[in-house]
């Protein structure tokens, strides 16, 4: 089943008050106020990038996952949509809608994020650890040019047997 999700890393000044009180209201709707009945084992969305060995994770900060199985809306800063989604990458800048929910199976009971809509702010770095073809390669002269190793005089059949 396809999956839609985002990984949103947070700077350790942000302010993450308008999401704990979102998964706050999940957790008392779903196991009340007497915090004495809520599972011992709440997982928590709120999690230390040091957790993580990823590029681009800083010990200290937090991150937050969100997902849907529904494809969300993603718009660009003057809210138009955008189709090419290689637009939205790891490493952009962005701002998410998401709603908190509450779960509870096979003995894994927390609060998680869902993911409804993205609206990409920014380009910046991609984390993904993959460079940019803008980045690898220069134009080609002519559509017959001859591969590097080709105009070193080292053959295919040479270099590898």
């Amino acid at each position: 089943k396809q999956k839609y999700a985002i990984t949103m890393l947070f700077p350790a000044n942000a302010d993450l008050g308008p999401m704990k009180r979102l998964a706050h209201a999940a957790i008392l709707k779903k196991w009340g106020t007497d915090t004495s009945k809520w599972p011992s084992n709440l997982r928590q969305p709120f999690r230390d990038q040091g957790e993580k060995s990823f590029e681009g994770y800083v010990k200290g900060c937090k991150f937050v996952t969100a997902s849907s199985d529904r494809r969300p809306g993603i718009v660009d800063q003057n809210v138009a949509p955008i189709i090419d989604e290689s637009r939205v990458y790891s490493g952009c800048w962005c701002r998410a809608s998401v709603r908190a929910y509450t779960y509870d199976q096979q003995g894994n009971r927390g609060v998680s994020f869902g993911l409804q809509n993205v609206q990409l702010i920014r380009d910046d770095q991609p984390l993904a650890g993959r460079s940019r073809p803008e980045d690898d390669f220069t134009p080609v002269e002519s559509v017959g040019a001859p591969v590097a190793g080709a105009a070193a005089g080292v053959s295919a059949e040479a270099l590898f047997g």
